[in-house]
Order: structure tokens, then sequence, then C-alpha cells
């Protein structure tokens, strides 16, 4: 809480302070309305340096399109406030139809000063240099934005411990006739370690735009994946009441994952492991009862369950290695 309380401080401070560079530079430049400057950099600041440079563009090109507009509104109906509504109309048309909302309002600022001023041409210098000194202060400020990598390995780690907790207690309940205590608590704290991991992920790679790797993206959805077919595997345990002996092999499987999930185990043994019991399973006495029959079937999907689980770990090693 505390460093997320100092980040927030941080952020805040170094936007007021470009902000107020902004604005000095624009008045020590000579310009009209410099205060435009610095609201101008508290819109152009962004989350991540990727989405800061996306939208410089998209509202430099939006500031061309709003300056012939309005040259040509107030060339036609002069310096009137129908002129500027006239402006309005066809520039909030425009952002919608090209998804430039973002624009509309800075760039309908600087175009409102050429109705005060009652001019075109000899102003529009002035909000030329506006826009590219606040913009420039709020590219500034988002260059200094740094990937979290520490965060990143914090919160995956998060959930690596958080799935290893789920897995014990799969393999505690697999063995027990009453499972009436066993709860969801565990994926709830699975979910929000994932998206706290997805969001740190998400920022690291908007702030290096420049980077093509996307480890932290593909570690995150691989979680995920894996996080979908435990709770299959989990609505699976519950429902089983019959407890046939292939249940204590199975719950030894789990343990096994368990104590061997990590991030970097490429899960081949596992794997091997998991065919065997497989194949074994396959040839053991068929059931003698229903009961039996039914419990040594969810047993078996779960197994294949598990199976797909480690698969997916294999596959996002294998892609990783062959980068």
């Amino acid at each position: 809480m505390q460093n997320s309380l100092m980040s927030k401080l941080i952020r805040s401070l170094k936007i007021a302070l470009a902000a107020l560079l902004a604005i000095v530079l624009a008045q020590e430049l000579g310009l009209q309305y410099p205060t435009t400057a610095g609201i101008i950099t508290v819109l152009s600041i962004q989350s991540t340096k990727l989405e800061t440079l996306k939208t410089a563009g998209k509202r430099a090109l939006a500031f061309l399109c709003a300056l012939m507009l309005a040259g040509a509104c107030y060339g036609l109906m002069g310096y009137t406030v129908w002129a500027f509504g006239s402006y309005l109309f066809l520039f909030i048309l425009l952002c919608l139809v090209m998804r430039w909302q973002e624009a509309i309002a800075m760039d309908s600022v600087l175009v409102s000063h050429f109705l005060g001023q009652e001019r075109f041409f000899p102003q529009l210098g002035n909000e030329a240099l506006l826009f590219v000194v606040g913009a420039g202060f709020g590219i500034l400020v988002n260059l200094h934005l740094r990937s979290r990598r520490e965060q990143f390995t914090e919160f995956s780690d998060r959930v690596d411990v958080q799935i290893k907790e789920i897995l014990g207690d799969m393999a505690l309940w697999l063995v027990q006739e009453d499972k009436s205590g066993y709860g969801e608590h565990g994926f709830d704290l699975l979910n929000n370690a994932l998206q706290q991991a997805e969001d740190c992920a998400v920022a690291n790679y908007g702030n290096a735009p420049f980077s093509r790797d996307t480890y932290e993206l593909d570690y995150v959805r691989m979680r995920q994946q894996q996080a979908v077919i435990l709770r299959a595997v989990y609505d699976n345990i519950r429902g089983i009441t019959y407890l046939p002996r292939q249940a204590e092999q199975v719950a030894q499987l789990l343990r096994l994952i368990r104590q061997e999930y990590h991030r970097y185990n490429n899960v081949e043994g596992l794997l091997a492991r998991m065919r065997e019991l497989l194949a074994d399973m396959q040839t053991q006495p068929l059931p003698q009862s229903r009961e039996e029959f039914e419990a040594r079937a969810v047993l078996f999907y779960i197994l294949k369950q598990m199976e797909e689980l480690l698969e997916v770990k294999k596959q996002f090693i294998r892609a990783r290695q062959s980068e």
C-alpha cells in the first residue's frame, strides 16, 4: 500500500512539474495563452511509453485536421460563434469516425484562440508552438517511465505459489469422501494474483515500445490457461464421493506436480510419469460396481486434464526456446 501511494505521489509530482515547465517555456517564448501548454502536457501523459507515442501521433494528425477545418470555417463565416460551432460539429464528427476522441478538447481549446484574437494566419505559429511545447513535455515525462521487471517477478511468484497451494488442496481433498469444506477461496486469490501480474506485464510491455519481448505477457497467458484447467479439475474433484484405490494414485501425482512446480521446469519428467499412470490405470481390473466405474472415469478424466495442464507449460517452454 505504501509503495503504491509513493508511486502515485511521484507520478503526480512529475506531471505537475512537467506542466509547470511547459507553461514557463511558453512564457519565455512569448506565446499567448501559455497556461494552455501546461494543460496540453497533462492531457498528453498516458500510462505507458507506447501509449504516449501512439497518442501523440494521433493528436498531431488531429491537430492538423483541426487547423484546416478552423481555417475553412473562420474563412467562410468570419470570426463568430457560429463559425466556431461549425468547426466543433465537423471536428467532433471527424474525431468520432477516426477514434481521436482524446484530441477533441485539446485541439478545440487551441482553435478557440483564433476566435478570441479574430485572426488566423498571424496566430497560427502561436498555437502550433503551444501544441509542440505541451505535447513535448508530456512525452518527456513518459520517457522516464521504467519497466517494473522486479515487480512482475514478485507478482508472478505469487501466482505460482497460489497454484501450488491449489494443487496441494486438490491432493488433500481428492481422497476425502466428505468434500463439503472444499471451497473456492484459493481460486479467488489466484485470480487476483493473475490480474496483478497481467496489469504489470501490460505496463512493462507498453514502457518498452522498441522491444518485442513478450515473455511476461506470454507467461501470464500460460498461467491463465492453467488456471482454467485447474478450475475444471476442482469441479470434478468436488463431484467424487466414492473413492476407489486409484484415487490415492492420482493424489500422489498431484503432490508430485506440486513439488516440482516452478517456472523453469520443462515438465518432461512429469508428463512421462503422467502417461505411465494413465497406461497403468487402463490395464487394471475392471470396476466391480457402477459407483466405482463412475469414480474411475472421473479420475481418468482428471488425469487427462492434468496432462493438458502440463502440455500448456511444455508448449510455453518450447516456444521460448525456439526464439
